[in-house]
C-alpha cells in the first residue's frame, strides 16, 4: 500500500545504509576474543547453532514446497539477535555491566555473527569454496586495513601524538577514522560481492581491536551519532520499504513470524538457561525469561537476509515485507515486555514479606 506521501532517493538509501551499517558495526564492538573463548560465550554459540536448527526445522514443516535455501534464509531470520539496537538500550537502563546484560551481550555476538557468517558462505550466487575463499579475502582486507595506519602512519614522528590528542580532544579524529574504516570495509566486501553488513560488522571488530584501552568515550560518541540520525533513517526507510498491503491482508502470517521468533530464538534461549548450565549466573525465572525476550529482538538480520533472499528469488517480496514487520514487533514489544518484567520483579523485592 504506498500512499505517495514520500519516496527513497539515492541520497536517503546511502544514509539508511550507513545506519545499517553503523548498527552492525556497533554489534562487531562487543566481540572480544576472550568473551567468544570463555565458558558462556561457547554457550551462547551452541544455544545459536540449537535454535537455528530449530528454526530450520520449523521452516521446513512451515513451507510445503521449501527447499534447502529457502529453508535456512527462514531459519536465519527467525533465530538472529539485533545486538547493534539492543546495545544503547541495556546502556540506558544501567544493565550492561551486570549478569543479565552480559548474557545479553554473548546471545547477541552469536546472534548476529553466525548468521552473518551463513549469509557469506552459503546464501551467495557462488559455490561454498568460492565464498570462503572470498571471504577470506575480504579478512586478508580487513587485516590489512587494521594493521596499516597503526603500523605506519603511527610509526611517523608527530602523527602519533596528533592522533592520540585528537582522539582525547573532540573526538573528531577518532569519528573520522570510524567512518573511514566503516565506508572502507563496506566498499570492500561490495567489491567482493558480500553482503555490505559483514563489512560493517567486520568494522566493529577491527575498531575493537586496534582502539586504544581508554578509548570508552568513542562508544559514547558512536552511539549519539549513530542514534541520532543515521539509525533512525535506517528504521524509517525499511518501514517505507514495507509493503503495507501485504502486512494487511496477512495478519496471521505476521502474528506465525512473530511467534516463530519468540520460539526459536527467544524459547531456545530460555529453555538453555533453565535445563542446563551455560555460567551466565542467571538464578530467577524472570532474568531468564527477560533473557530470552531481548534475544529474539531481531530487526536487522531480518532486513539483510530477506534482501539476500529476495535478490537471489528465494522469497517473495510480500513475504518478505511481513517477515521485516515481524521483525519491527520484535524490537520494538519483546524488549518492552522485559523492561516490564525488570519493573515488576523489582517492585515485588520492595515489598515486604
Amino acid at each position: 500500500m504506498d500512499l505517495g506521501l514520500a519516496s527513497i532517493g539515492p541520497g536517503i538509501e546511502l544514509l539508511s545504509e550507513l545506519g545499517l551499517g553503523l548498527l552492525f558495526l556497533i554489534a562487531g564492538t562487543e566481540i572480544k576474543p576472550a568473551t567468544l573463548r570463555a565458558a558462556q560465550g561457547r554457550h551462547a554459540a551452541v544455544t545459536w547453532i540449537l535454535g537455528m536448527l530449530v528454526g530450520f526445522a520449523v521452516a521446513w514443516v512451515f513451507i510445503p514446497v521449501a527447499d534447502f535455501s529457502v529453508a535456512l534464509v527462514l531459519a536465519l531470520a527467525i533465530s538472529s539477535t539485533a545486538l547493534g539496537a539492543l546495545t544503547p538500550i541495556l546502556r540506558d537502563i544501567g544493565l550492561e555491566p551486570t549478569k543479565l546484560g552480559t548474557a545479553v551481550f554473548n546471545h547477541g555476538v552469536m546472534g548476529e555473527l553466525g548468521p552473518i557468517l551463513v549469509i557469506a558462505l552459503v546464501l551467495g550466487s557462488r559455490s561454498s569454496l568460492i565464498n570462503m575463499a572470498v571471504l577470506l579475502a575480504f579478512v586478508g582486507v580487513a587485516v590489512l586495513v587494521a594493521i596499516v595506519p597503526r603500523a605506519v602512519l603511527l610509526r611517523i614522528p608527530g602523527i602519533s601524538e596528533a592522533v592520540v590528542q585528537g582522539m582525547h580532544g573532540t573526538g573528531q579524529t577518532g569519528m573520522r577514522f570510524i567512518f573511514w574504516l566503516l565506508l572502507a570495509l563496506m566498499s570492500a566486501a561490495a567489491v567482493l560481492e558480500l553482503d555490505l553488513v559483514i563489512g560493517a560488522f567486520a568494522a566493529g571488530f577491527v575498531l575493537r581491536a586496534i582502539a586504544p584501552d581508554d578509548a570508552h568515550f568513542l562508544d559514547e560518541k558512536l552511539t549519539v551519532v549513530a542514534w541520532s540520525f543515521l539509525v533512525p533513517v535506517f528504521f524509517l526507510t525499511t518501514g517505507m520499504d514495507v509493503d503495507l498491503a501485504a502486512v494487511v491482508e496477512s495478519p496471521g502470517l505476521l502474528t506465525t513470524f512473530v511467534v516463530m521468533i519468540l520460539v526459536v530464538r527467544g524459547g531456545v534461549v530460555w529453555l538453555r538457561e533453565q535445563l542446563t548450565p551455560t555460567a551466565s549466573g542467571l538464578t530467577s525465572v524472570s532474568e531468564r525469561v527477560q533473557l530470552g525476550l531481548y534475544a529474539a529482538a531481531g530487526l536487522p538480520i531480518i532486513v539483510a537476509v530477506t534482501e539476500v533472499a529476495v535478490d537471489g528469488d528465494l522469497m517473495p517480496e510480500d513475504v518478505a515485507s511481513v517477515l521485516v514487520a515481524a521483525g519491527v514487533v520484535t524490537v520494538t514489544v519483546f524488549p518492552a515486555l522485559a523492561r516490564l518484567l525488570q519493573h515488576v520483579g523489582s517492585a515485588r523485592s520492595r515489598v515486604p514479606a
